[in-house]
């Protein structure tokens, strides 16, 4: 308990550019993101109770681009499904390249590379979203899978990783609501690499803001459960909610 609190302490005295995730893109975030990339998702949230601490950034661009699925790489594209399997349970999704062509591209070539596997979903906001795709945690957490005997300096960086490069906005007209996928991003909007979220909920704040790419079909009391679980300050898992292995089926 006396390591967790210093751990807690030691976070929240951290500077800015330590531990700076930018919200999801528009999202306005406690911490301002100082680093290129940073892909922290701070909620935005309308509902009352949550307001101050997940308010909106104004000015939000929108870069709407919705192809038809009429080229054959799109066709086989929107047949492929993706496995998340996770230490609560597999979650099944399918894609949206008819609306992000280039997101769904470059997600699957990095799942199809083992970039994902080994990670955890490094923040959760209870009814708002749960967040991975941050390489940066596949370290950080102490030896028994808690914060307890944590790796202070390597928790600092959750939320600021990502692969080395940025994509462009895909903002569409497809609605964040339970299951769907969408991609973090720093307030720049053409600042998302590889960090994702997952909503809990019907979230209409983040719509034409943020590069929805798909939507789970299956595994929703996984998905339940990891939203759900005890987080510390700054919407941190108490425990690993690990990335075991994410699947591309039908590639």
């Amino acid at each position: 308990a006396e390591m967790l609190r210093i751990l807690l302490v030691s976070l929240a005295a951290c500077s800015v550019s330590a531990f700076a995730p930018a919200s999801l893109p528009s999202l306005a975030c406690r911490r301002a993101a100082t680093c290129t990339g940073a892909l922290s998702l701070r909620a935005a949230n309308t509902e009352a109770e949550d307001v101050p601490r997940r308010s909106m950034v104004g000015g939000a661009l929108a870069f709407g681009a919705a192809a038809a699925v009429g080229s054959p790489q799109e066709a086989r594209a929107a047949e492929e499904t993706m496995t998340i399997s996770t230490t609560a349970g597999d979650m099944e999704f399918e894609f949206w390249p008819e609306v992000a062509p280039k997101t769904v591209e470059s997600f699957k070539k990095l799942a199809k590379t083992g970039y994902f596997d080994g990670q955890a979903f490094h923040r959760v906001i209870k009814g708002f979203v749960i967040q991975g795709g941050d390489p940066n945690s596949k370290k950080g957490y102490g030896p028994s899978g808690t914060l307890e005997g944590a790796d202070i300096g390597s928790v600092r960086k959750w939320g600021t990783g990502g692969p080395g490069f940025n994509l462009k906005a895909e903002f569409n007209p497809r609605k964040h609501e339970f299951g769907v996928l969408s991609m973090a991003r720093s307030a720049s909007p053409d600042s998302a690499g590889s960090q994702f979220f997952v909503c809990l909920g019907p979230l209409a704040s983040l719509d034409n803001k943020y590069t929805t790419f798909g939507k789970m079909t299956k595994g929703d009391e996984v998905l339940k459960k990891i939203g759900s679980c005890k987080t510390v300050k700054g919407d941190y898992p108490y425990e690993r909610q690990g990335i075991e292995k994410v699947t591309i089926n039908g590639a």
